[in-house]
């Protein structure tokens, strides 16, 4: 009886030891094929840009093209849900956009649950947000647009790149916080959006500073304040809003998810590479052109951001009856 015991022992033991081999041989040879990046939104859209900068990375380090595959439509949901349906294998990535925190409360009736369904693989770039106002807003500050917007309730037009966009909740963070009343319009995108805002049908717009910046320098807006807690290095000339309004913190998170149940041996491989292409001084230069910082760190490191995320803007959402017309 000691014996069969001991035979069960170390077979057990044996199966254990291969499976671990299995699992770090698996890691060691992926990827064996192409790997797809899946973007919710357009081609040339912020989201599709970083994903193409960070395919171009990868395909250097893992040895395999690493494909970027454009899936517009619902504010992204189109292709989060095909990425959700996706065999767990590692060779189907997400590139995750600020919506994608903010979807699973606007949105009434989603096949899938994002923080659920989505593993975190890894953080990319936090970008700020700028306030910026059309010139013949008599403002040059903060505290002088707050007074002049609670001076005139419902008068100003803020413009945004849709419902549910990061910058459209910039937006809504900053008139709960601040007590203001201003109307959102939402546009088929953020060039359209700041189109508008230059001619003076809308008088302000939370724009990413990337974008933003052209402008700016031209003398065609006036930036007002980041939206981060830090000033920006591309426009350090500008306050925070959170300097004006204590708390107040917006900024656009980047980074890919894989579908829940993708093996972590596989996800520990994908975190490793994108850490190091974001540690590169190429990389850390090509982020800081693009107005952003490294979002580096560790899978559950990044779980917890997107989590967090979630929490905040679904509180947005809920406290300004934000609806998905």
């Amino acid at each position: 009886m000691k014996l069969l015991r001991r035979q069960f022992l170390y077979l057990g033991a044996g199966a254990a030891a291969l499976s671990t081999l299995s699992r770090t041989a698996n890691a060691q040879a992926y990827p064996t094929q192409p790997v797809r990046i899946i973007v919710g939104f357009a081609p040339g859209s912020g989201s599709d840009i970083l994903a193409r900068l960070m395919a171009q990375w990868l395909t250097e380090r893992l040895g395999q093209p690493i494909v970027v595959e454009n899936r517009p439509g619902a504010g992204g949901n189109v292709g989060t849900e095909a990425v959700v349906k996706a065999p767990p294998d590692g060779y189907t990535l997400l590139k995750i956009v600020p919506a994608n925190t903010i979807n699973d409360t606007l949105y009434d009736k989603l096949s899938f649950n994002f923080i659920r369904d989505i593993a975190p693989v890894a953080g990319m770039v936090r970008v700020p947000y700028v306030l910026v106002v059309n010139e013949s807003l008599p403002v040059t500050t903060v505290p002088e647009f707050i007074a002049y917007a609670k001076a005139n309730p419902g008068k100003l037009n803020f413009a945004s790149a849709g419902v549910g966009t990061g910058i459209h909740m910039a937006g809504e963070l900053f008139k709960l916080m601040a007590g203001v009343n201003m109307v959102h319009v939402p546009y088929r995108g953020a060039g359209n959006a700041m189109s508008d805002l230059i001619g003076g049908q809308v008088q302000l717009m939370f724009d990413t500073t990337q974008a933003s910046i052209p402008h700016i320098k031209a003398g065609k807006v006036r930036a007002l304040a980041v939206t981060t807690t830090a000033r920006s290095e591309l426009l350090p000339e500008l306050p925070t809003i959170g300097h004006f309004v204590p708390g107040y913190e917006a900024s656009g998170s980047f980074g890919f998810g894989a579908p829940r149940n993708i093996p972590a041996d596989i996800v520990d491989k994908l975190n490793r590479d994108i850490n190091a292409a974001l540690a590169d001084p190429k990389g850390k230069a090509r982020i800081a052109e693009l107005g952003g910082e490294p979002l580096a760190g560790s899978p559950a490191a990044y779980g917890r951001l997107l989590a967090e995320e979630a929490e905040k803007w679904g509180k947005v959402v809920r406290a300004a009856n934000i609806k998905v017309e």
